[in-house]
């Protein structure tokens, strides 16, 4: 008996070490992306996407139907410019979106119905009663999340362009006013920064022009790619600076000053918008807190003695 429980432990050991040699081959996989330079640069898709991943094929089919094209496309399109263009699909996000609910969600429903069980008195009694809302709100939840995590991922990136473009476009003025062409300029700056989004894509579109794209094409490109107000503006700049043969400096040197002038205006916006972020807190946590100190000694003093 002792042998044989000793077997049955082995192998329990031994699935439960592919299984965790499995999962560590899908996060290798699929949280470095290698860029057109041969650097390579971490993708942080959450631990718990990478897990259900393995599972995406098995739902697939639904992922598929012809209704969900356009969204396919749609999202294919916000995960290339997040930069996760060949680590995850609209396809295979539509997959996790269905795998959350039917995967996460009984397990976690579980776990919260044993919880809830075992709480004493008028408590357990009231979740209990409200345990099936409960269970449908995590179910929505746990659908939305996908979404809510590629929107934020998104804004982080397009961020990063929008503070790191105007820094860019400086360096890029005056390479180009001091005597170098464009394309120098540009692999110059991007041999000497650190990589970030904004460099990536200026690597892969140095790398695009080097394998045979003109110039504008690679620009027009990374515009679309990237679905970012201020990239795509300078982008078109270029671009019709290119087909009207005005010259680069001039319009770079246009395009750094309006950079500048967004920027002001986007942190008078943020300043200005302050005092209404600001509100909720206020309400919520300094006011009550000023009462309960102010009154709190008064109500005391009713309490003891009376009115």
């Amino acid at each position: 008996m002792h042998a044989r429980e000793l077997l049955l432990g082995l192998l329990w050991g031994l699935g439960l070490a592919a299984l965790v040699w499995a999962i560590g081959q899908s996060v290798a996989q699929m949280t470095y992306v290698t860029l057109a330079d041969g650097r390579r640069q971490e993708r942080r898709l959450p631990l718990l996407y990478r897990i259900l991943l393995p599972l995406a094929p098995n739902v697939a089919p639904l992922a598929d139907r012809p209704a969900l094209r356009e969204w396919r496309i749609s999202l294919d399109r916000r995960l290339t410019a997040a930069g996760f263009e060949g680590l995850l699909s609209g396809r295979e996000l539509i997959a996790l979106r269905l795998l959350m609910p039917l995967v996460i969600g009984p397990v976690v429903i579980g776990i919260a119905h044993v919880l809830v069980a075992n709480l004493p008195g008028r408590l357990g009694a009231a979740l209990q009663a409200r345990v099936f809302l409960l269970h449908v709100l995590l179910l929505v939840w746990l659908f939305l999340r996908p979404g809510l995590w590629l929107r934020r991922t998104l804004a982080e990136r397009h961020r990063s362009v929008r503070v790191a473009l105007p820094f860019v476009l400086d360096l890029l003025t005056l390479s180009v006013e001091a005597g170098l062409d464009f394309m120098t300029a540009m692999k110059r700056i991007i041999d000497r920064r650190a990589v970030d989004p904004l460099g990536e894509e200026l690597i892969r579109v140095f790398r695009e022009v080097q394998l045979g794209k003109t110039r504008r094409e690679a620009l027009r490109d990374m515009a679309e790619r990237v679905d970012q107000p201020d990239l795509r503006s300078v982008s078109h700049a270029l671009i019709q600076a290119d087909e009207l043969g005005v010259s680069i400096g001039a319009i770079l040197r246009i395009q750094s000053d309006q950079m500048r002038v967004r920027r002001f205006l986007h942190a008078e916006k943020l300043a200005n918008e302050a005092p209404v972020r600001m509100l909720f807190p206020l309400i919520g946590f300094i006011f009550p807190s000023v009462l309960i100190v102010l009154l709190g000694p008064v109500f005391l003093q009713i309490l003891q003695h009376g009115i």
